[in-house]
């Protein structure tokens, strides 16, 4: 407030009875925040008119203002540079870790000798590998061997704990607290809404329909109202159905420049679907999340991957811890990519699939067994005449299982991982002790 200050002798009666008010003695002035986006927008003519209006150091303020936010540009291209995910980046991300800086590790290079990063200069005291340094942040061979496997540049790949950790940087980076909603398909993967409700989310549900499909027209009404991320699992857990690619293409055209579609392809080597992960060049708000815990049998190493366009990738860089991926980790995933190991883990998906139909085809001549859904995982979904009677049953037979009966959707369901041979006769053959139907 500007203007002079007026003290009335009224004695406090113009405060009661008079009109005017403590507010008539003020100047008011008009304060109107711009984003950066809006002061590019409206900034040019703002310098012009105050320069013809002869308000030179008002054009001055604003002219200093737009070269601020050039300079900032400048040294933030490396999220806008190139393809749709650029703008989409600008526009989706929270405005905070666009501004934020990364946290500046110790260089990473070998050629050198370490007397930068405060390490110890021994080994660890039993005999191990040389645990005394720091892993690569990013550990470049593992990076371009895994590029190379979901056939996608390097720069459109960030490693990370599991994909666990892929949902959580983006959740992070993309949905701001109290205000952003994402949706969810139930029944599906659960820590989409865990990542959701740690950050403070509104979590939109659009169950799946009768026969674990897409409910498109729902998920579309709620990219319409303004949804950050939708998050599709195919094939899905625990349903184990890969989703129609035609329902995904018109929810993908649906989102474009306005909403992330992140499609968790944890069991998509043993799915005849194929990835998405060949199609980001069409879809920059496409996001695939793949990992080593299944097919590749590394569960124990924490390996995923976040595949993306690198506007996406450059942001999520800023969020993910330095150090994230463990050396043991990255030494048993380059072990994993090499032709070699893959060749084996192939044979073992073969082998995998027709188990799969055995444990299938058993299970639904089980008279403890209502219905065996069709699977595209390395598991399979039965609906049990007593879904807690057969999964104590198995129990007590030393195997596992997950029940879901009670969850919406699922009935008297339970999941059962397809196991080695001997396991699945088992399973076929605990199935097969109860009475009847």
């Amino acid at each position: 407030c500007s203007g002079t200050n007026h003290v009335l002798p009224t004695y406090g009666f113009a405060r009661a009875y008079s009109g005017l008010s403590v507010a008539d003695f003020q100047r008011r002035i008009t304060v109107q925040e711009l984003s950066p986006q809006g002061l590019a927008d409206l900034g040019p003519t703002a310098s012009t008119l105050a320069g013809l209006e002869g308000l030179d150091a008002h054009a001055l303020a604003v002219d200093v203002r737009l070269q601020a936010l050039s300079s900032k540009e400048s040294a933030s291209s490396e999220y806008f540079e190139g393809d749709g995910a650029a703008e989409l980046v600008r526009r989706l991300a929270r405005p905070e870790i666009l501004a934020m800086r990364a946290y500046e590790h110790a260089h990473w290079d070998p050629r050198f000798e370490r007397l930068h990063a405060n390490e110890s200069p021994w080994s660890p005291t039993f005999d191990a590998d040389p645990l005394n340094r720091y892993p690569e942040p990013q550990p470049a061979q593992l990076v371009q061997a895994l590029a190379e496997l979901y056939e996608v540049a390097p720069d459109s790949v960030l490693l990370g704990r599991g994909s666990d950790e892929g949902i959580d940087l983006l959740t992070r980076a993309f949905c701001t607290a109290g205000t952003d909603s994402v949706v969810t398909c139930p029944p599906t993967f659960g820590m989409y809404a865990v990542a959701a409700a740690a950050q403070g989310l509104r979590l939109v549900e659009v169950p799946l329909l009768t026969h674990f499909e897409l409910d498109v027209p729902r998920i579309l009404d709620a990219i319409d109202g303004g949804a950050k991320i939708v998050w599709l699992c195919s094939p899905n857990n625990p349903t184990g159905n890969a989703m129609s690619t035609a329902s995904i293409e018109r929810i993908l055209d649906a989102a474009r420049g306005r909403t992330l579609v992140v499609i968790d392809e944890a069991y998509a080597e043993f799915s005849s679907a194929g990835s998405w992960c060949q199609r980001l060049a069409s879809h920059p708000h496409l996001i695939v999340l793949r990992t080593l815990s299944k097919a590749h049998g590394l569960a124990g190493s924490r390996i995923g991957t976040i595949v993306a366009a690198p506007a996406v990738i450059a942001l999520l860089r800023k969020l993910i811890p330095p150090y994230a991926i463990a050396a043991s980790s990255t030494a048993e995933a380059w072990a994993a990519v090499q032709p070699g190991a893959l060749e084996v883990t192939r044979a073992r998906i073969a082998t995998l699939l027709r188990e799969r139909s055995t444990l299938a085809d058993g299970l639904s001549r089980a008279p403890s067994v209502r219905k065996v859904w069709a699977s595209d995982a390395n598991f399979v979904l039965i609906e049990a005449l007593d879904a807690a009677a057969l999964a104590s049953r198995l129990r007590d037979a030393g195997l596992l299982v997950r029940d879901f009966s009670g969850k919406a959707g699922l009935g008297q369901a339970l999941r059962i991982t397809v196991g080695t041979p001997e396991q699945n006769a088992r399973v076929i053959e605990v199935a097969n002790r109860s009475a009847t139907r």
